[in-house]
């Protein structure tokens, strides 16, 4: 099981980024939390890993804190809920935002994730109500701040797809970041702003 990576970042397309470990090339999956806080590409950075493994592929799953891969990990063991979904979670709410709407039973933020629909909200809360503990701890963090990298050729091109890449419709992805302001900003921000603006 690989645990942690530390290397430099030779590319990021949210919610894919490429990272280069002493001549080897992880291709890593990250939540948009953790692309929040990644630096710049060119840039080390240290990220805590999860290896999935199934029949078909083996992916890498990356996260800038280790009580976001707690929470991937204990997302994973609810029923219905597989890595596209747990990554999509984890993308539209941080893991505090996440435990609190487990305690107060927020059936509505949760539902407003693509993906979760009333059931699997309500089991959510059910089953990650006893867990909650095991991963809201500490922010312990592995990614360094950073800039977040140069502004992209086209950042609004690279948030709609990356929210298709998220769950979200191809209509729905360009009508959430039509939606937000986004001169002078890059896609991950973009992306921020238009999941925040959805989580309203």
């Amino acid at each position: 099981m690989i645990g942690l990576l530390r290397g430099r970042i030779l590319a990021k397309q949210p919610p894919q980024l490429l990272l280069d470990v002493h001549g080897v090339g992880y291709e890593i999956e990250a939540p948009m939390t953790t692309f929040y806080d990644l630096p710049a590409v060119g840039d080390e950075v240290t990220l805590f890993t999860h290896l999935a493994v199934r029949d078909d592929a083996h992916t890498l799953y990356g996260f800038a804190r280790l009580n976001d891969r707690d929470l991937f990990r204990n997302l994973l063991r609810v029923n219905g809920v597989g890595a596209k979904l747990a990554l999509t979670i984890l993308s539209g709410m941080d893991t505090n935002s996440f435990a609190t709407c487990v305690q107060g039973g927020d059936v509505a933020a949760l539902v407003r994730l693509p993906g979760v629909g009333k059931k699997t909200a309500e089991r959510l809360i059910i089953e990650m109500r006893d867990r909650l503990g095991a991963f809201t701890a500490g922010p312990t963090s592995g990614a360094q701040a950073g800039t977040g990298g140069a502004l992209a050729a086209n950042p609004t091109e690279e948030a709609v797809t990356a929210l298709i890449g998220l769950g979200y419709k191809p209509q729905e992805a360009s009508r959430m970041v039509r939606a937000v302001e986004t001169v002078d900003l890059s896609s991950e921000e973009i992306i921020r702003n238009a999941l925040q603006s959805t989580l309203q």
